[in-house]
């Protein structure tokens, strides 16, 4: 995708819509439909699933998979698809990357606690079949360095590493996971592993927007996921970020996930300054073409997010100077 490709034109009726949902928001803070989870077009209907909000038909959602955004202090835009739980592939670093930082805090000028790579985590780095980080055996890593690697190229031997450091072995950590999840409210998700390769660990939209809301509260966590690049420590290896429209249309992270079964997926943050105040808007995008090609799949949530993200933003400043 080439940087900075155009806005799509929202319609007058799109933005009237937005207006209305979003100043109802405003005064009830984050804005619930029936005390259920927020619904869109596609969502499942049944007793007790919440009334779909007329608004949400015209934001631009995925045609496919299921997806879910909201905006910080305005409330939900509802998701689309059935909130069925489906593999998330390396979206899962973010919850591990939660784990982490919840038992052991980085501010955001901290690099952390020392960890030392061992020889299983310096072995995975040379896996062709799936994506790892460049370590080194025996050397001495920081909480921050072993995060950037785990975040920015998506190392599923750093996510290893970093979950037996914590907890002594994977089966522990992702007790942790499935507590802290537990504790978000996000009942329908299962991790199984800390690094998302596991087809078994599957979560819903909804869920793991949850998840974004909390993770997105940690200063630390932020100044990762925005960052582009980082030199891998003791090989000099220049590690970009997976995230390719970071940068673009206010976009400020968050994690890629690809697989086979759980196709392309993007848990995503962007902002849209409003009369000089950033507003924080995030969104997960899951299973997009799912049973294809990861690189096909995860261009496909790429593209989709980026529709979603541009429709919102676009819709924002009009939304909040309506009467």
């Amino acid at each position: 995708m080439s940087a900075g490709p155009r806005r799509p034109s929202r319609s007058r009726s799109a933005v009237l819509y937005l207006s209305a949902a979003l100043l109802a928001s405003t005064a009830a803070g984050w804005y619930t439909f029936g005390g259920e989870e927020p619904s869109g077009p596609g969502a499942a209907s049944g007793a007790g699933s919440a009334a779909v909000p007329s608004w949400s038909a015209d934001l631009p959602w995925p045609a496919e998979g299921q997806s879910s955004a909201e905006v910080e202090g305005l409330g939900s835009l509802g998701t689309r698809g059935e909130q069925t739980p489906v593999p998330i592939a390396s979206i899962t670093k973010v919850m591990t990357a939660y784990v982490i930082l919840t038992h052991h805090p980085l501010s955001a000028d901290e690099q952390g606690t020392e960890v030392t790579a061992d020889r299983q985590a310096a072995d995975e780095s040379y896996s062709l079949s799936e994506s790892t980080a460049p370590l080194v055996a025996d050397r001495h890593y920081t909480q921050r360095q072993l995060l950037e690697l785990m975040m920015l190229p998506s190392g599923n031997n750093v996510a290893r590493l970093l979950a037996r450091w914590d907890a002594g072995s994977q089966e522990e950590f992702a007790k942790k996971m499935n507590k802290a999840a537990s504790e978000l409210g996000m009942d329908r998700t299962i991790y199984t592993g800390a690094s998302g390769i596991e087809a078994s660990t599957k979560s819903t939209a909804a869920d793991q927007l949850k998840l974004a809301r909390a993770v997105m509260k940690n200063e630390a966590f932020r100044q990762i996921v925005a960052t582009p690049s980082v030199t891998a420590p003791g090989t000099g290896a220049q590690i970009r970020n997976s995230n390719r429209l970071l940068g673009q249309d206010g976009v400020i992270g968050l994690k890629t996930g690809s697989s086979t079964p759980a196709g392309g997926n993007l848990m995503w943050a962007a902002t849209e300054n409003i009369e000089g105040t950033p507003r924080l808007i995030l969104g997960v995008v899951l299973h997009q073409q799912a049973g294809t090609n990861p690189t096909r799949a995860m261009t496909a949530a790429f593209d989709a997010s980026h529709t979603l993200i541009t429709a919102i933003r676009d819709a924002l400043p009009q939304t909040l100077a309506a009467p």
